[in-house]
């Protein structure tokens, strides 16, 4: 597959978004609504859930199934709100030391007005400074598309995984093309050269595991599942001297993205 045809994979209709995910690998969610501030934004869904035996916190950007129902969640476009609710639930998890999982599926965050005049990217930039030095493991899982800082606003993660189909990047291949060339036809060509496929992703050493994709995605779910298990038992950060080397390590790896 081209750069561009998993592009349209990640967007395709039918591919299960951020509630599959919780609904098929956890048990007991309970969704907690509002950031405190302003309200409570559908595109986001956060709150508690079991991983087998493991109280866990779980966040998604969600973009909806239906046209009724990706109207009302914004088609995963986060206001502030959302990520400040998404933030709220994170300080939460480190309080009471559950682990943060996060399922990213967005274009990106919203660009409106409204969104602007509410503080959208100091919201983003809120996420990447205490994302960074939160005290309990966070783990990352792009299940679609990842666009801009809407995506990594919930990315800044000691492990973040990709589906074989899904991408990440700082723009959309449309914009990026509209931009460098001002010609939107060109958005194959922009595609590739934004490296924003699972493979070039690993290269480049922004993400740590590629989760392979097949029609049945009741097996992907079985996968991440044990995959969460295993890698949440490695963590085992219940000692100071523990959770401090997890910080530094999690700081070292974004240092490290991109260097030649």
């Amino acid at each position: 597959m081209s750069a561009y045809d998993k592009v349209l994979a990640a967007r395709a209709k039918g591919r299960p978004t951020a509630s599959d995910y919780i609904n098929n690998i956890f048990s007991d969610f309970t969704e907690m609504h509002g950031d405190r501030r302003f309200g409570d934004d559908p595109a986001v869904i956060a709150g508690i859930a079991i991983l087998e035996q493991t109280p866990v916190t779980v966040i998604g950007l969600e973009k909806g199934h239906d046209t009724k129902e990706k109207i009302s969640r914004n088609f995963g476009s986060a206001h502030p709100e959302g990520y400040r609710k998404a933030l709220r639930q994170m300080k939460l998890a480190e309080k009471f030391a559950r682990p943060v999982i996060c399922f990213v599926d967005t274009s990106g965050a919203y660009c409106g007005v409204d969104a602007e005049s509410r503080g959208q990217g100091q919201a983003i930039a809120e996420n990447l400074y205490e994302m960074m030095t939160l005290k309990t493991p966070i783990i990352s899982i792009f299940i679609g598309e990842g666009g801009s800082g809407g995506a990594l606003a919930l990315a800044v993660a000691d492990q973040v995984w990709i589906l074989e189909n899904a991408v990440y990047s700082v723009i959309s291949p449309e914009g990026c093309a509209s931009i460098l060339w001002k010609d939107a036809k060109r958005v194959k060509e922009a595609s590739e050269c934004l490296k924003m496929t699972a493979g070039d992703l690993k290269s480049l050493g922004a993400i740590e595991r590629i989760i392979p994709e097949n029609e049945n995605f009741a097996a992907v779910y079985k996968s991440i599942s044990k995959l969460l298990v295993k890698t949440l038992h490695d963590f085992n950060t219940y000692s100071e001297k523990k959770l401090e080397e997890m910080l530094k390590k999690r700081y070292r790896k974004f240092r490290k993205i991109g260097e030649i």
